[in-house]
């Protein structure tokens, strides 16, 4: 069986943490993928706001997710929390990654590695567009 294995950059200059919520827990007892997503998405959206930003105005242009790979590490239990590590990292013409790192701060173990594709999008005119030069240099600086 062929598993995803995601190579995290060296540095994952974000950090936040996550209290993992009773809601969070699947019916094996402990966190749960679909929770695992959302986190993912909460961590995204704190890294965005940190720059100022949100989803849906990067420069005036929104964000789509094009894809996302999560690789499972260990388990994550309620109530423990979570020390959630992100960066932007690998722009193309028109979008970038998003890579994170989750650790059980109960456990101190690696929880989950992730990296999420996303692109910029024009709401209003339906399209994809390039990434805005602004975003770019507080990333990948000269």
């Amino acid at each position: 069986m062929e598993r995803i294995k995601i190579q995290l950059p060296s540095v994952l200059p974000f950090e936040t943490i996550i209290p993992v919520r009773v809601t969070d827990i699947n019916y094996g007892g402990h966190l749960g993928n679909d929770s695992v997503l959302s986190i993912i998405h909460e961590v995204r959206l704190q890294l965005l706001a940190k720059y100022g930003y949100d989803e849906f105005n990067i420069e005036g242009l929104g964000t789509i997710m094009a894809d996302v790979g999560i690789q499972y590490k260990d388990e994550v239990f309620y109530p423990d929390e979570i020390l959630a590590k992100a960066g932007v990292f690998g722009f193309s013409r028109t979008g970038f990654n998003v890579y994170y790192q989750f650790f059980s701060r109960q456990t101190g173990c690696e929880v989950v590695r992730a990296k999420t594709a996303l692109v910029f999008y024009d709401y209003k005119l339906h399209k994809m567009m390039s990434v805005p030069p602004v975003f770019r240099q507080l990333f990948e600086p000269e």
